[in-house]
């Protein structure tokens, strides 16, 4: 017997309040358009900012087209936040991974991805994974984030004698200060624009201070140079498996929690408030992986901002149409977008990172077997510098912790499996 279908959304809203919301989410969502390049292009990945540009408004226009036209969802899609850090610094520049290398290890985590969401490993992993871990990974990463946007903004530098210690302070933190300033008076009064704008005027200063010069034109055709460059066969390597399942599992975390959020936010729920056509978003969501490898990016996924499109009124896929269409023109701001000083972008991660780490009061700290997992990996995702780090240890320590005070039976058969997949991995990366 055929599964049946997926339920359908609500009735259409009037074309032009689908073009608003489209609009709104895209405004929400433009601030990956710098952050993103500005990761990835971090000297010593020899990845060009302006393919890194060109791959995630790709990446966002035929992601967030397929979205509308296929899952019929409001949802903006582009490259992630967290993910793209870890991609940066752990995989290439602390693992010495070539960028194609990397790049094929994200197109793997695709295809798995994409094996979970189409069958019935979906819903088992799904209900496998606690609650407590998914909420510590995202607040790790959003520890991670702020972490990122600290350094760039010179409040947190190596020191020999603690490893991290004070920055020399100087007019990137007081932009810095001023840039979240904006971000909150903006975001207090439900502005699409208050990202956008806190980088602005951090790269106005920035460029009054010389730190980067004004751009003789604004716009430039679009740089496909690492389009399909990715090694697809050498990232099948014992040594990346870690970095492959942890992207693949972050991904599926990511978008279970984003479509969860947002649908229960927006009330796009069905009679048993289950968020509507959820497989064909996680579907969506994991081409957005595997596309993100093809074309020269880190893994993509739906974006949380989108609730602000849908409280504008958005409810189908036209809204996410509208949203792709907004991005196709910035294929060809390169110049003006690598004007942007690195430290403009600080804020808006510290800001991300605030509101994902808000994810670790859903832990219950009451039980250590629970709580020391969710602590685990919390704390290792932003001192490693590694989310594989974070969820392997998490998943083992959950699953022995819970064998171990006599609720091993409470633990999912499935999260058995993962925990010791996990331990594997964990003894295959520390004796490489």
């Amino acid at each position: 017997m055929s599964a049946p279908a997926s339920p359908a959304l609500p009735t259409r809203p009037p074309l032009t309040t689908e073009v608003v919301a489209g609009v709104t989410t895209f405004f929400t969502m433009a601030y990956i358009l710098v952050v993103n390049p500005s990761i990835l292009s971090t000297q010593g990945t020899g990845l060009p900012f302006s393919g890194v540009l060109t791959a995630t408004v790709l990446l966002a226009v035929s992601m967030t087209l397929l979205m509308g036209l296929y899952a019929r969802l409001p949802y903006g899609v582009a490259p992630g936040m967290g993910l793209n850090a870890f991609f940066t610094y752990t995989i290439i520049l602390q693992n010495g991974v070539p960028w194609p290398m990397a790049l094929g290890a994200v197109f793997w985590a695709g295809v798995i991805f994409l094996v979970i969401s189409a069958t019935p490993l979906r819903e088992s992993v799904a209900l496998a994974i606690p609650p407590q871990l998914r909420a510590a990974s995202a607040a790790g990463i959003g520890l991670l984030l702020t972490l990122i946007g600290l350094q760039n903004a010179g409040f947190v530098a190596a020191n020999p004698a603690t490893m991290i210690g004070l920055g020399a302070l100087d007019h990137r933190a007081v932009l810095t200060v001023a840039g979240i300033g904006v971000i909150v008076v903006l975001a207090r009064r439900n502005n699409p624009l208050a990202f956008l704008a806190s980088m602005a005027v951090a790269s106005v200063a920035g460029w009054w201070f010389g730190d980067v010069r004004v751009p003789e034109r604004l716009l430039s055709a679009p740089d496909f140079s690492i389009v399909l460059q990715l090694d697809i066969l050498g990232a099948l390597q014992l040594g990346l498996v870690p970095s492959i399942v942890a992207i693949a599992m972050t991904d599926l975390f990511d978008s279970i929690s984003s479509f969860i959020g947002v649908s229960q936010a927006a009330g796009l729920v069905d009679e048993h408030g289950q968020p509507l056509r959820l497989r064909e978003g996680l579907i969506v969501d994991a081409v957005a992986t595997f596309g993100a490898g093809l074309l020269g990016t880190s893994s993509g996924t739906a974006y949380v901002e989108s609730i602000s499109g849908i409280r504008m009124g958005g409810r189908t896929g036209r809204t996410a149409v509208v949203t792709a269409l907004c991005f196709l023109p910035c294929l060809f701001i390169a110049p003006l977008a690598g004007a942007v000083p690195s430290y403009a972008t600080s804020a808006v991660l510290i800001v991300v990172g605030v509101s994902m780490f808000q994810a670790v009061t859903r832990v219950n700290w009451e039980r250590l077997e629970e709580a020391l997992p969710a602590f685990v990996a919390v704390v290792l995702i932003p001192l490693t510098f590694s989310i594989t780090q974070g969820i392997l240890w998490g998943f083992v320590l959950f699953a022995a912790l819970h064998g171990l005070v006599g609720r091993g039976r409470e633990v999912r058969p499935v999260l058995w499996g993962l925990a010791v997949v996990a331990a594997l991995l964990l003894v295959l990366e520390h004796t490489r």
